[in-house]
């Protein structure tokens, strides 16, 4: 019996030993739990201004709207009273301008935003090109018409002038603070049904080789913009202008998430232009470049620097009386790296006629600092 004792209580102490480790240090029992950190927004963070931010952008659209307006042409067009005089082998035959003529008058719609209080309306150029009337109507129900302060076919700006009072105008945003993500509002008249207003995010900046002019630096967006659109006004969220609405890309002719905006500060520039020398002065240095492809660079020594080639000089231009060739590698302008020939040709533009700059080349394997005078870009012959 007592050796009995002698084993009960060592294993009594045993198990009271481990219920008191056991309530000390369960761990040892229950697998490793991994505790991870969640961050929870504070109540004051979830509650939004009743009209603004992704609750409304209706104090944006109120305050850009008014400054947005419908834009109307009529072009008058001469035809033939029977198509078969339009064939050039039956007009051959007939004197064109004693052939009878039917005047057929054509109709087209588009969008524009009035810069300033004076009545300047920027648009774009292939919405009014050519038309005989243009007619602005604003949102307050006021209608004017138009006279054409001055084209710029290379940027597909136009500048118009209407003859009213107490103006509603539009404020512009830095460019240069635009960032993609950004909420955009395009504001237009889409196929003429009144004005509209879309939204979206700035989807791209600095777009280019879309072959839509001369003078490419597109904003690209998602907000849906329209036939009847070009022109209208891409603004911020605070309803600043950030944009002036160009194109689409679409296979369809509508819109597919894929639109093009002229930067502001690009339409400012033409606008200023236009008003005060009636062109757009830009800077030219009279040279003909072509990118640097890797199979090139390796042939010129130029290695993985950029660089353009200059395949062609006008005789007598800036880049000619500076002492440039065909063949050189153009390395910096005025100390910055060249990147595309789209990019240097439109920081060469924003030059002044007159101002000396300095251009990086590289000729022979050497490289040499040229100075140039920059010249004045001629007319388009388009």
């Amino acid at each position: 019996m007592r050796r009995v004792s002698y084993l009960i209580w060592p294993v009594v102490t045993g198990i009271l030993a481990a219920l008191l480790i056991l309530q000390f240090y369960p761990q040892l029992i229950s697998p490793p739990v991994t505790t991870v950190e969640i961050r929870e927004a504070a109540s004051s963070e979830l509650t939004l201004p009743a009209r603004e931010g992704v609750v409304s952008y209706a104090d944006a659209v109120d305050k850009a709207a008014p400054a947005v307006v419908n834009i109307y042409t009529r072009t008058l067009v001469r035809q033939p009273v029977n198509p078969l005089l339009n064939d050039p082998f039956f007009r051959n035959f007939f004197n064109a301008e004693q052939l009878p003529q039917r005047d057929r008058i054509e109709s087209s719609l588009g969008s524009g935003v009035i810069l300033n209080e004076q009545g300047y309306v920027v648009t774009n150029n292939h919405v009014i090109s050519g038309a005989d009337s243009i007619v602005v109507a604003l949102r307050d129900g006021r209608e004017a018409q138009a006279s054409v302060v001055g084209l710029d076919p290379e940027t597909d700006l136009a500048v118009l002038k209407i003859e009213l009072t107490d103006l509603p105008s539009i404020t512009l945003a830095a460019n240069d603070e635009l960032r993609i993500g950004d909420v955009a509002l395009a504001i237009g008249n889409p196929f003429g049904v009144g004005q509209t207003v879309t939204m979206g995010i700035i989807s791209a900046t600095g777009r280019n080789r879309l072959g839509l002019s001369t003078y490419e630096d597109f904003i690209q967006t998602d907000a849906a913009i329209n036939p009847g659109n070009s022109g209208g006004a891409l603004v911020d969220a605070h309803g600043n202008l950030v944009g002036i609405n160009t194109a689409i890309f679409s296979k369809s002719g509508g819109s597919q998430g894929i639109g093009f905006a002229i930067p502001s500060s690009l339409a400012r520039q033409v606008m200023q232009d236009l008003i005060s020398h009636g062109r757009v002065i830009r800077g030219w240095l009279g040279v003909e470049i072509q990118e640097l492809t890797p199979r090139l660079a390796e042939s010129f020594g130029v290695g993985e620097r950029p660089g353009l080639i200059v395949a062609g000089i006008f005789r007598n231009g800036p880049a000619h009386q500076a002492g440039l060739q065909p063949g050189d590698i153009l390395l910096q302008v005025e100390g910055e790296p060249v990147t595309t020939s789209r990019a240097t040709m439109n920081r060469i533009a924003r030059f002044k006629p007159g101002q000396k700059i300095a251009l990086g080349v590289l000729r022979d394997g050497h490289e040499m600092m040229v100075t140039a005078s920059i010249g004045e870009r001629p007319p388009s012959r388009n």
